[in-house]
């Protein structure tokens, strides 16, 4: 990757909060380098150097050293970012987490974790431990506020359950050492060697309030229309675009999966299709495009492509404009 990159979204988030604390919008900005054109798009790409300069300056203008555990404090995921949404679909607080990783590069891109997830699980003689594999070395408050947000999110929806029983952290204790275990809800080690969260197990079994599988339906009523049109159509066609639908975000789209929903075998369900006229490839296809088009009336382009289940924005533009010979952005714009 050329270059770490934070979403325009999460900046401009970061920025609002720094300034409801006291600071100038407009000398916050001469500091980054940055002007609000540059973010004015959720989906555009900030330098992670201007997202870093940000939360130094408004550290400084704000007079609050604490800023990357009071952001997630303050600020809720859901409303800042469509990923928090995604997360929300989920069954489970395990499964959320699969998805959190996932998605996480629609919030912050960084290098260093290509082989594996972002947030990882690594069980140890002492306990189950949540460990944030990004490392930015000059910028602890990346991770510190990613920490934060787990602690702050779990202590927002379920203040009753003990989630976080241990932190570590690699930096150097540094002066406001006294607001980390208040924030991160548990003892914190500075200068460990790793961040990570020991966590309760049972935290991965924990059901999510009002679990909502159809989360995205709430962005318009057609996506909520089609599925109940879908959930009682009499052709294999329909039943199948019906169970894919709430798992289009997920990525988790196998033929042999949704066969097994519908109680068929593989060769079965795709001789019901061929005798429709339809693949299941085609009828993947198809439906990413319907709901594209939905979701791109009040989505950004990313979270769109994210949503219809492509991992990467690029391969969803190419497959837009295969289905409608135009990209999503210019269909977004007009």
């Amino acid at each position: 990757m050329a270059q770490a990159t934070v979403s325009g979204g999460f900046f401009r988030a970061l920025l609002d909060f720094t300034v409801s604390l006291g600071a100038d919008r407009d000398a916050l900005l001469a500091s980054t380098g940055v002007r609000e054109a540059d973010f004015a798009d959720q989906d555009a790409r900030v330098p992670l150097s201007a997202y870093k300069a940000l939360y130094r300056a408004g550290q400084d203008m704000a007079g609050e050293p604490a800023l990357a555990l009071k952001f997630p404090e303050a600020t809720r995921f859901e409303q800042i970012s469509i990923v928090g949404l995604i997360c929300q679909s989920a069954d489970t607080m395990g499964g959320a987490l699969k998805q959190l990783n996932r998605f996480s590069r629609l919030v912050v891109e960084v290098d260093g974790v290509s082989d594996g997830p972002r947030f990882q699980l690594v069980p140890r003689d002492d306990g189950l431990w949540l460990q944030d594999r990004c490392a930015v070395d000059d910028f602890p408050e990346l991770v510190e506020a990613a920490l934060a947000r787990f602690t702050c999110e779990m202590a927002r929806h379920y203040p009753d359950f003990t989630f976080v029983l241990a932190a570590h952290l690699t930096r150097p204790r540094p002066a406001h050492a006294a607001d980390y275990p208040l924030v991160l809800r548990a003892p914190v080690t500075f200068g460990a060697a790793w961040n990570a969260l020991k966590i309760e197990p049972s935290w991965l079994n924990l059901a999510i309030h009002r679990p909502n599988r159809y989360a995205f339906g709430m962005f318009n009523s057609h996506a909520d229309a089609l599925l109940k049109s879908l959930e009682t159509s009499k052709t294999t066609r329909g039943q199948v675009e019906a169970l894919l639908i709430p798992l289009l975000h997920t990525g988790e789209l196998a033929m042999d999966d949704i066969a097994r929903s519908l109680g068929l075998s593989r060769q079965t369900l795709y001789r019901r299709l061929k005798a429709e006229g339809v693949s299941f490839d085609q009828v993947l296809d198809r439906l990413r495009h319907s709901m594209a088009e939905t979701y791109l009336e009040k989505l950004s382009v990313n979270e769109t492509a994210y949503l219809v289940g492509f991992s990467e924005a690029s391969a969803f533009s190419r497959a837009f404009k295969r289905w409608t010979g135009a990209s999503p952005r210019s269909r977004r714009q007009g």
